[in-house]
């Protein structure tokens, strides 16, 4: 009977293709959140785990993973999301508290930083992404029920189609400052398709704007096809990364930044393991060695 259908068995946008990925990440969050020495806590993440079948099976503790640490998905590449999360938690929270008071999140996914970061009390949050995932992350969360920090403004778009539009209707002001997050999501798209999402986020910032977005630098990621990371993804969960990141040159997104009068910081995840204490450092064939993490200001 339709009436006894469970509400977590509808995961349209994030029970496969990349947006099987923002899952992965969450369990990566849920994980850290319960390590002694974790680097960010959210303790919304385990719920989108066990809310979508394609992942009830995934671990969400450490201890749920047989040789813990030494697995190359629940211990390192985790850890690496862990990190991820904690720098760019930090990149935003410091752009409020100087100028910014809009934050935009490009490719949203499962990201809760509205339910869980500190937010002044002016601040809204909006959050694009595909009309799926956001349903999906908005069951789970009126579910629990978890209460938004900030102003929350869910923007259904395609970021691949007119999401302009979509966002200025929302109410996003170009001409006040904003603060802009691209977290694992620009390598998923076509070279053109990157080009011009910075050319609209300069278009549609002002003075005191920040942007923070993630690359990936390999001439081939097929040479890393065997790495450990891409080898326990396949195997483990199924997920191959290869087969969904874009194969076409990149563009230089930060020097087309910096041509357009940013200022623009590129850095290594290992950069931040060695300021932190804690997270991956380099190892032979290693996938995360094209990683940068990219933060701009302008004006």
């Amino acid at each position: 009977m339709v009436g006894t259908a469970p509400r977590h068995t509808d995961v349209e946008g994030v029970g496969g293709g990349v947006g099987l990925t923002a899952l992965l990440v969450a369990a990566a969050r849920a994980i850290e959140t319960h390590r002694h020495d974790s680097l960010a806590r959210d303790v919304y993440a385990e719920h989108f785990v066990r809310a979508a079948p394609a992942c009830a099976h995934w671990p969400v503790r450490i201890q749920q993973v047989p040789d813990g640490d030494g697995n190359p998905l629940w211990g390192r590449f985790a850890r690496y999301f862990g990190l991820r999360t904690r720098v760019l938690d930090d990149f935003l929270l410091r752009s409020v508290r100087t100028s910014a008071r809009q934050v935009v999140l490009l490719g949203a996914g499962l990201d809760t930083r509205a339910f869980r970061l500190d937010w002044p009390s002016d601040c809204v949050v909006f959050e694009i992404d595909r009309a799926g995932v956001l349903a999906f992350k908005d069951r789970v969360l009126t579910d629990l029920p978890a209460t938004a920090k900030a102003k929350r403004v869910p923007v259904p778009a395609d970021l691949r189609a007119d999401w302009v539009t979509a966002l200025t209707t929302a109410g996003f002001d170009p001409g006040a400052p904003s603060v802009w997050l691209a977290e694992g999501l620009l390598f998923y798209l076509p070279s053109p398709a990157e080009t011009y999402l910075v050319d609209t986020v300069d278009r549609l910032t002002t003075e005191g704007s920040a942007l923070a977005y993630e690359a990936k630098l390999e001439k081939d990621l097929l040479v890393y096809r065997d790495s450990a990371i891409y080898t326990a993804t396949r195997e483990q969960i199924g997920i191959d990364l290869l087969h969904l990141f874009d194969k076409g040159p990149r563009p230089d997104s930060a020097g087309d930044l910096t041509a357009k009068g940013w200022s623009t910081s590129v850095h290594t995840p290992f950069d931040f393991t060695r300021r932190h204490g804690r997270g991956p450092l380099p190892e032979p064939n290693d996938a995360l060695e094209g990683n940068r993490w990219v933060f701009a200001h302008k004006g």
